[in-house]
């Protein structure tokens, strides 16, 4: 199996048991005897894993072989699932969240990190499509297992069924991921430099370093706006702009879809005009709609500026993450400076991906569901600010 395609499958399969707790918890509770509450410590003990694993991984690539990784790294999410399936406590259900936590993070680094150096802008938005798939097919399925009569404990365990089916995978399909970057032409110049290579899906590529504060801030941010836009959209739509249930669920729905469609779409033209020019009209995109989402009126214009916002969001990340790994593999860092560079990445969109949602919740619960669309769109100014931050600063 090629290593896009492998890739692929990787992101697709970890996001299955990534999105179903949520749609779990109210069974796996009520089971354990335990608060609606106690999801937050859950919800904590994962992204403090995950975000760990993720910085780590940089110095684990350095150190080892991605094919080994990977397949150690599957094999710990699926041993996760399975601790989860037969937990008879609430905290043995957090140390197989911390488990897969680390899985996770280590999965995501290590992915984001290869890709920044082999893959072109089409294949890393189809990697990121692939894990919206993924988190799309997950709460369906484990839908459909409890609709039919399963506990909770059955859809964990058929999820790590599922995980263990990839560890076999992984481990023969080992030997692909030492394939020569071809994105990146390896010169031998005394200190064995790498440097970017021509072709259009090298062209145009910004000089980003992800080790500046401005450009790890950025990554937080971003992500934290497109999880904060779907996790909150439902009560800024109802509550907020008067939709009905249905509508605002479909809305939400739509939502999820244009990140997905977003990054299938927009990653081959990012591959023909060039990843920067792409990135920079995406990053003012999200901010676009996050202030159509502001302007008062019907809930329609508001459902129009989600929809703007998830397709604008659905290719930065993935396009600031190939970016940032072209001008890491021409810095003359070694074969370490993108590995690093992007888990470092990875691991502060993790934070922001926690943290803004929080912030967001808090101050809907201050005031209201209405105040959703105001800092959405001061959060999306401070993207940009530290967008620019951080080509300033990487091009001084």
């Amino acid at each position: 199996m090629p290593p896009p395609l492998l890739a692929c499958v990787a992101y697709l399969g970890v996001a299955l048991p990534g999105s179903t707790l949520g749609l779990l918890w109210p069974a796996m509770r009520l089971s354990l005897h335990q608060p609606v509450a106690a999801l937050g410590i859950l919800l904590a003990f994962g992204t403090a894993a995950s975000v760990t694993s993720s910085a780590a991984t940089g110095r684990l690539l350095h150190s080892g072989r991605m094919g080994t990784l990977m397949s150690w790294a599957v094999a710990l999410s699926a041993a996760a699932l399975a601790i989860q399936a037969l937990a008879p406590s609430l905290w043995v259900i957090c140390a197989g969240t911390v488990l897969f936590g680390v899985g996770f993070g280590t999965i995501d680094a290590a992915l984001n990190s290869y890709a920044a150096s082999h893959f072109g802008a089409r294949d890393i938005n189809w990697m990121h499509a692939s894990f919206g798939l993924g988190a799309t097919i997950g709460p369906l399925l484990v839908t459909a297992l409890l609709t039919s009569g399963l506990i909770w404990r059955w859809a964990l365990g058929a999820m790590a069924l599922a995980q263990a089916a990839l560890v076999l995978v992984f481990a023969l399909d080992s030997g692909v991921w030492q394939a020569e970057p071809h994105l990146v032409e390896r010169t031998k110049r005394g200190n064995g430099e790498a440097h970017p290579a021509s072709g259009p899906g090298a062209r145009g590529v910004r000089r980003l370093t992800t080790a500046s504060v401005p450009a790890l801030a950025f990554a937080a941010v971003e992500t934290g706006i497109e999880s904060g836009a779907g996790v909150w959209g439902f009560v800024f739509l109802t509550a907020g702009r008067g939709l009905s249930h249905q509508a605002a669920g479909v809305a939400v729905a739509a939502y999820w879809a244009t990140m997905f469609a977003g990054r299938a779409v927009l990653g081959p033209v990012a591959e023909h005009l060039g990843p920067a020019r792409v990135l920079g009209g995406a990053v003012a995109g999200v901010t676009a709609g996050a202030a159509l989402i502001t302007i008062p009126g019907p809930g329609l214009l508001a459902v129009i500026g989600m929809m703007v916002l998830g397709l604008a969001a659905a290719p930065v990340f993935p396009l600031f993450t190939l970016t940032t790994g072209q001008r890491a593999e021409g810095s003359g860092s070694g074969a370490s400076g993108p590995a690093r560079t992007v888990s470092r990445q990875v691991a502060a969109s993790a934070i922001g991906s926690a943290a803004v949602p929080a912030g967001l919740g808090l101050a809907i619960g201050a005031f209201s569901a209405r105040v959703l669309a105001p800092l959405l769109l001061v959060t999306g100014l401070v993207m940009c600010g530290c967008y620019h931050l951080a080509v300033r600063e990487s091009e001084g």
